[in-house]
C-alpha cells in the first residue's frame, strides 16, 4: 500500500499566498483592520516653524543664489512625518518665499490651486491672468488653478510671504499639469489691483459681469480690507467658543471658498482667550500675523509667536490660547475643508477643555 504525502495546511496557505502575489492579488482578510481604521491617524505631526529661526537662512540664499541657480528661492515647510513627497500636512504644502528688489519670477502655471500671504516688504506685485495686483503685509493673494502668474519687485529691501499649494492633493490624483509662459513676465491686461477692487464690496457684485468662475475672482485680500472687517465687529461679540472672532475669505459670487480645495480664515483671538478644544478630519496650517499664544495640539504645546507657522494634522485635538493679556493675537489659517465636505467626508468633535 503506497502511502500519499499530504501538505500541512499551513504550508499549502504559504504557497497559495505565494501564487496569488503574482498574480496580481492580495488576500482582503490579511488587511482588512489596515484599509478600514476605526478612526484617521494622520502621518503628519503636530510642528511650529519659527519665523525668526528661518529668515536668515531665506536672505543668505537671496545673496548666495543667483535666480538662474534658484528660480524659486523657497524653504519648503516639511512635517517631519511626511518628508516623501514633501507635505506640510496631508494634501497641503506651506513654504516661505524671498524676493529681493529688481528681481522677477517666471511666469508659469499649473493645476495646483495655490496662494501667497505676505509676511514682510512692500513694492512688489504678483501678476495673475494679466492683472497686476500689489503685495502688502496682511494681504492674500489667489492663484487659482491653471491661472498664469509671475512676481516682480520694484521696491527696497526683501519681499517675504507664505506660499501655499493643494500639489500634494492634485498630485495624488494624478492630475498635475505645468506649463512655462512664452516670455518671463506677463503683459499687463487690466488695470491695477483689477478685478479685486471690483469685489471688495461685501455682497454687491457686478451685476454686467456673468461669468462664474471656480475660483473666487477677487484676486487680492488686503489687510486693510481684512482690518475693517474686524474693527466693524464689536469687542463684545460672542464668536465661537473655538477659534474666537473667525472670518472667512469667500467668493463674492458663491459665498463660498475662495477655491475649490482650499479654506482660508483668519481670526482675532482677544487678550487672555482660550479656546475649546476641537478635532476635524481636515489638516490645517496657521500662520500667525501677530500676537503670541499657544497651540496645543493632541497634547503637545506650540508657543507661537508674530510670523510663525505650525501644522495641525487632521483629526488631532487642538485647543488655540492667547497668552496676552493686553493685546489681540491674529491668525491666518488654511485647509481642504472644501473638499472634505464635497465628498461628503468632513467630521469635527468639540470638547470643553483639553486636560
Amino acid at each position: 500500500m503506497t502511502k500519499t504525502m499530504t501538505t500541512p495546511p499551513h504550508t499549502a496557505n504559504e504557497r497559495s499566498y505565494a501564487d496569488l502575489g503574482r498574480l496580481g492579488v492580495e488576500p482582503l482578510w490579511r488587511y482588512y483592520r489596515n484599509l478600514f481604521p476605526a478612526e484617521p491617524h494622520s502621518l503628519a505631526v503636530p510642528f511650529l516653524w519659527r519665523y525668526h529661526e528661518l529668515r536668515p537662512h531665506l536672505l543668505h540664499f537671496a545673496q548666495a543664489l543667483s535666480l538662474e541657480e534658484a528660480e524659486r528661492r523657497v524653504l519648503m515647510l516639511v512635517n517631519p512625518g511626511m518628508q516623501d513627497p514633501p507635505a506640510t500636512v496631508n494634501s497641503l504644502y506651506a513654504g516661505i518665499q524671498v524676493v529681493t528688489p529688481g528681481e522677477t519670477a517666471q511666469a508659469h502655471r499649473h493645476s495646483a490651486g495655490a496662494f501667497r500671504f505676505v509676511i514682510e516688504g512692500e513694492g512688489a506685485y504678483t501678476t495673475v491672468d494679466g492683472a497686476r495686483l500689489r503685495m502688502r503685509p496682511g494681504d492674500l493673494l489667489l492663484t487659482p488653478g491653471w491661472s498664469w502668474h509671475d512676481h516682480r519687485h520694484e521696491g527696497t529691501g526683501p519681499m517675504m510671504w507664505l506660499d501655499a499649494l493643494d500639489y500634494p492633493l492634485v498630485n495624488a490624483l494624478e492630475a498635475g499639469f505645468f506649463e512655462t509662459y512664452d516670455q518671463r513676465s506677463q503683459d499687463i491686461r487690466a488695470p491695477r489691483d483689477l478685478p479685486a477692487s471690483q469685489y471688495v464690496h461685501g455682497r454687491l457684485v457686478p451685476a454686467w459681469d456673468t461669468e462664474r468662475a471656480t475660483a473666487s475672482l477677487v484676486g487680492n485680500h488686503t489687510w486693510e480690507e481684512t482690518r475693517r472687517a474686524f474693527d466693524a465687529i464689536a469687542h463684545d461679540a460672542v464668536g465661537s467658543d473655538v477659534d474666537g472672532i473667525v472670518l472667512e475669505y469667500t467668493d463674492p459670487w458663491s459665498g463660498g471658498p475662495v477655491m475649490p480645495t482650499l479654506s482660508c480664515r483668519i481670526q482675532r483671538l482677544p487678550p487672555g482667550f482660550r479656546g475649546a478644544a476641537r478635532r476635524r478630519t481636515p489638516g490645517t496650517i496657521h500662520h500667525v500675523v501677530s500676537g503670541r499664544g499657544t497651540a496645543l495640539v493632541d497634547g503637545r504645546t506650540l508657543d507661537w509667536r508674530d510670523k510663525d507657522v505650525f501644522a495641525v494634522p487632521g483629526w488631532a485635538w487642538c485647543e488655540l490660547t492667547n497668552t496676552s493679556r493686553t493685546e489681540d493675537a491674529f491668525v491666518f489659517s488654511y485647509s481642504n475643508e472644501p473638499v472634505l465636505r464635497a465628498l461628503g467626508l468632513y467630521r469635527e468633535t468639540l470638547t470643553e477643555r483639553m486636560g
